[in-house]
């Protein structure tokens, strides 16, 4: 059986929580990081579908305004 080191929890945790949505800061906080940067640094690097949702997001928020037209605002 494969031995589990304390550290290899606490990236798992670490990944999942940002997985999962938990705001950086929060994970930041819990695993001991001085700033929410570093969390962001090392456990940033997985792709979780989120960017795909904000582009999707505001794909859609331009798609709408051009859909409008011009607005006597625009000018």
């Amino acid at each position: 059986m494969r031995r589990i080191r304390l550290h290899d929890i606490r990236h798992t945790y670490a990944t999942l929580s940002l997985d999962s949505g938990v705001h950086a800061k929060i994970v930041s906080d819990r695993i001991g990081h001085a700033h929410e940067g570093i969390t962001v640094q090392i456990y940033g690097h997985r792709s979780t579908g989120h960017d795909r949702e904000a582009a999707e997001l505001v794909a859609g928020l331009i798609r709408r305004k051009l859909d409008a037209g011009p607005t006597a605002d625009a000018g």
